[in-house]
Formats: structure tokens, C-alpha cells, sequence
């Protein structure tokens, strides 16, 4: 049976459905939580009450029974210390009363079977042991006939004590038939609850099938239609409200699809001419790149055979016309020497600068203990003439290129030793990871540089200080930057901790990802706790 349109809502069709099934799920609830009340309270009343009653009765017996043998060791024997039973079970009666009154609640029956036995005790000690047990003391022997006596009174308070343990048994025996008939309830309602429930499973399904999913099998039908190419067929099915608007959703969604398809077309073409654009692009990169390698072939070899014999042919005229020049032709001599030379280091410090991630080789899973090693073994020379101690953390395992990562150190710690204070060098090297990166930082004592220049230290020929000061060539910090930049990390000076003196340069390298075959934790190999002069 197909709704028609008109008829009652989907949301109106369910909440009545799942309001009739609300309704009886909570009666059915009700009645087992009730039956569950009533198991869970009679459970206690065996386990919390009765039970432990029992067993309280039991040892109240055995205590009143501790009390009579200690009388009679005592009559017997005449010793203070065969009393000790009776003064305890004195105690351990009156501790097992007390809890049974607790026990029993407000059961008058069984009020009165305690009151009973208590009355019975008190007699038995009044009139029998308290009496007996001063006649021996007073060094009167005991009358045979008092022992007579103290055994009907005995057997009074064991015939009491039975009377209760008697009533508490038909007090036990009445809660198990009232659990007994909890739990049948119990079984009763779940089983017409698991009934109801697959009831309402199969009323639900049969709902749901005629509301929802016969309706959006027609919409389906419907669509399949218009993907097979039918774009002009439209989309409608007869059902309930939200059924029907989902049918117009569609069909809405079908005409504006038609209208985006020449939309689409048309950025189609757009696409493929900008696709043609970056090609040309690509092409004239690649070009651009050959040009640069041509460019750095002629830097290191065409570009320097000038200059290496204009610095040759000057030192022949200097050697030539030694102590025919005066100072002055001398000096103008050596300016030529010095700037062809400088001239030498600038265009080689600039092809290895330009030669940065393209020919220096692919990563590899390094220890950077090592890498620092063979820094360290480059400076020898340096450490050991300025007298420098270079200080490490044992470092971490990363993924990069070992000469590149060489050349970070070598330049850092370089440059540490060159701008020395005073003091002896002192450079010290940490590293911590903080989440996916390893940050690193390297430490010196020496002049320090002023936080206005914290970036343009970074830029390539940029010099703080003039070369009749510090030789070199201005391109030792910002190789550094394109080195770690190239690992995917970045460096930079910081500058509150550089305030108190000295130099400090931060930088990051990632940790190595799972999937590399890379430890990712710092490696105790070939860096100890401190490196000196000794160790180049």
C-alpha cells in the first residue's frame, strides 16, 4: 500500500509508532524494575538479616556455653584463671545480642524470643552462677543440689535460644518463597518484554519499509535513470511529505547538474589552455635551471681563470721589482692580490650556496653525533690555536644529508671561534624534541650580536663587521638558513637569551616519521657529555 500525497507526515507517522511502543516499554519497564525492587530487597533481607542472625544465634550458644564451662572449671579446680571463659563470653553475649536486635529489625516475634533468652541468662547467671561461683570463694563447697539447679536453668536458656533459631527459620523460609516469587515475576515480565520487543521490531520494520524504504527505492529507480544519460527525465515518486520533498530536492538537484554540465565544459577548455600555460612555464623553468648550471660551471672554472692570473702576475711583479717599488706601488700590489682573492671565495661561496638541494646528494638516516664529529675533526686547527671547548648533548638520528648537516655545525661553531670575546671560546650544544621536531641549540661566550640584526645575520654578503676586522665572506649564516631550510626546519638567533652575553642560534630538524628506518631517539654514540680541543 502506497501513501498518497496529503496523508500524515513521516515525523507524524513515526512519533505516534514510537509513542504507542514508549508507552508499553515503560509498563513493561515498570513491572521489572518493580519485580527487581522486590528481588534485590528480599536478596538483602537473607544476606544483610536473616543469614547473618543465624550465625549470630549460633555464636551466642556458643558463648552462653564458653560461660557454663568456665563455672565449672572453676568449682572444680578453685582458679581465678578458669573464669576468664566466663567473663568473656559475658562479653561476646552481650555483642551478639546486640547485633541480633539489629538483625531482626522490627520482627515483635522474634523481639520477644531475645527478650525471652535474655531473661533466661539473667536467671541462670542470678540464680546459679554468680551464687556458685562466690560460695567457692568464700571456701564453701558446692551443694549438689545447686548443680541441678543450674542445669534446668541452662537447659531453659538453650530451650530459648532454640525457640528463636526455630522463628527466624520460618522468617527465612517466608523470604525465600516472597524471593522465589520475585524472581518468577522477573522471568515473566522479561520474557513479555523480549515478545513486545520483537513485536515492535517487526511492526517497526514493516512501518519503515512502506514509509521509507519502498518510496527511496523508487527515488533510486528514478535516478538511475537520469544517470544513464535520461537528463531531461524527471525525478517524482508519491509517498509521504518528507519522501516527496526529497523527490524535488533531487530532481532540483538534476536540472541545476544539467545546468553546471556546460558550466563545466566551457571551464574545460579553460582548464586545458592554463594546463598548456604551465607546461610552457615548466619548459622555460627547466630552461632557467640549465642556464643557472651553465652559469655555475663558468663561475667555478671560466670566471676564476681571470682572477687567478691577475693574483699570479701581481705576485710575480711583486717578487720581480722587489725593493724597486716604493710603499706605495707595494701596498697597491697587495690590494690587487687580496681582492682577487676575496673575489675567489665570494664566487666559490656562491656556487656552493646556489648548488643547495640540487647536487649535494639524497637523505639518508644519519647520526648527527657523527656529523658533529667530522665538523669538529675539520676545526682542529681552529680549536686547538684559539684554545675553544665545544660542549655537546648526546644527539638525535634524523633523515637529511650528512655533508650539508656538516657544514651547519662546521659554520656555527666557525663562527662561534671567530667572534671570540676575551675569554677562550666556550660553545655549547643542546637539543630537546619538542612534539614532531628536535629543536637544537648552540651557545657561545663570544661578542654577541645586537637583536636589530637578528635577520639580516641570515642574508647572504651581509657583514656586521669589516673584513680588516673578521675575514670572510658574508655567506656562512645564510647558507646555514638554506641548509636547515632544505630539511625542512628553520634557524634563528635568540635573542633574550643572546642578552646576557654571547651568542645562542636555535634551530629545528624533523623527527624522523615511523614509517622511516630511523631510531627516533637520541643516539649515546660518538658524542659524550663535553668536547675539548683534545677531541679534534
Amino acid at each position: 500500500m502506497s501513501p498518497r500525497t496529503g496523508e500524515w507526515t513521516l515525523r507524524r507517522r513515526l512519533l505516534i509508532t514510537f509513542v504507542v511502543v514508549g508507552v508499553l516499554t515503560t509498563i513493561v519497564a515498570g513491572l521489572a524494575a518493580t519485580a527487581l525492587g522486590r528481588t534485590i530487597s528480599r536478596n538483602d533481607d537473607l544476606l544483610e538479616r536473616v543469614g547473618p542472625a543465624r550465625i549470630s544465634g549460633y555464636q551466642l550458644e556458643a558463648a552462653l556455653l564458653n560461660q557454663e564451662t568456665g563455672v565449672r572449671g572453676f568449682v572444680l579446680t578453685e582458679q581465678q584463671d578458669f573464669l576468664q571463659p566466663y567473663y568473656d563470653g559475658q562479653k561476646e553475649q552481650r555483642q551478639y545480642l546486640e547485633s541480633l536486635r539489629i538483625r531482626i529489625g522490627d520482627n515483635q516475634k522474634l523481639a520477644q524470643d531475645l527478650d525471652r533468652i535474655d531473661a533466661a541468662i539473667a536467671a541462670w547467671r542470678t540464680q546459679y552462677a554468680e551464687p556458685l561461683i562466690a560460695s567457692v570463694r568464700a571456701g564453701q563447697p558446692p551443694n549438689i543440689g545447686d548443680d541441678d539447679e543450674g542445669k534446668v536453668l541452662f537447659d531453659a536458656v538453650r530451650q530459648a535460644i532454640t525457640t528463636f533459631q526455630n522463628d527466624l527459620t520460618v522468617v527465612r523460609n517466608e523470604v525465600y518463597d516472597d524471593l522465589e516469587t520475585a524472581i518468577t515475576t522477573l522471568i515473566v515480565v522479561g520474557i513479555l518484554a523480549l515478545v513486545g520487543v520483537l513485536i515492535a521490531g517487526v511492526i517497526l520494520w514493516r512501518a519503515l519499509r512502506s514509509w521509507v524504504l519502498q518510496p527511496l527505492e523508487r527515488i533510486g529507480a528514478e535516478t538511475k535513470q537520469v544517470v544513464g544519460g535520461a537528463l531531461t527525465h524527471k525525478v517524482t515518486v508519491e509517498g509521504p511529505q518528507e519522501i516527496n520533498r526529497l523527490a524535488a530536492d533531487v530532481d532540483a538537484m538534476r536540472s541545476s547538474l544539467v545546468a553546471a554540465l556546460s558550466t563545466a565544459v566551457a571551464a574545460q577548455d579553460r582548464l586545458k589552455e592554463q594546463t598548456d600555460q604551465l607546461a610552457a612555464q615548466t619548459a622555460d623553468l627547466q630552461r632557467s635551471n640549465t642556464e643557472l648550471e651553465q652559469f655555475a660551471y663558468v663561475a667555478s672554472h671560466d670566471l676564476q681563470e681571470p682572477l687567478r692570473k691577475v693574483a699570479s702576475f701581481c705576485q710575480m711583479l711583486s717578487r720581480r721589482y722587489s725593493g724597486q717599488l716604493d710603499e706605495r706601488g707595494q701596498q697597491y700590489i697587495d690590494f690587487a692580490v687580496d681582492g682577487a682573492k676575496r673575489m675567489q671565495r665570494l664566487i666559490n661561496d656562491l656556487l656552493a650556496f646556489s648548488r643547495v638541494g640540487r647536487t649535494t646528494g639524497e637523505f639518508e638516516d644519519i647520526s648527527l653525533d657523527s656529523v658533529l664529529d667530522r665538523a669538529l675533526t675539520s676545526l682542529g686547527s681552529t680549536i686547538e690555536e684559539s684554545d675553544a671547548v665545544v660542549e655537546a648533548d648526546s644527539l638525535p638520528r634524523v633523515h637529511g644529508n650528512p655533508i650539508l648537516l656538516t657544514q651547519v655545525f662546521q659554520n656555527l661553531i666557525g663562527n662561534a671561534i671567530k667572534f671570540h670575546g676575551m675569554a677562550a671560546p666556550r660553545i655549547r650544544i643542546t637539543v630537546e624534541q619538542k612534539g614532531d621536531v628536535y629543536e637544537f641549540v648552540c651557545s657561545d661566550n663570544g661578542i654577541g650580536i645586537e637583536p636589530q640584526y637578528a635577520e639580516r645575520v641570515f642574508v647572504i654578503f651581509q657583514r656586521l663587521h669589516g673584513k680588516e676586522q673578521y675575514d670572510g665572506t658574508g655567506i656562512g649564516l645564510a647558507m646555514v638558513r638554506k641548509i636547515i631550510e632544505h630539511h625542512g626546519g628553520r634557524i634563528w638567533l635568540d635573542t633574550e637569551a643572546s642578552s646576557g652575553g654571547g651568542t645562542t642560534f636555535r634551530w629545528t630538524l624533523p623527527v624522523p616519521s615511523p614509517t622511516e628506518p630511523v631510531d627516533a631517539q637520541p643516539a649515546t654514540t660518538g658524542v659524550g657529555a663535553a668536547r675539548t680541543e683534545s677531541d679534534a
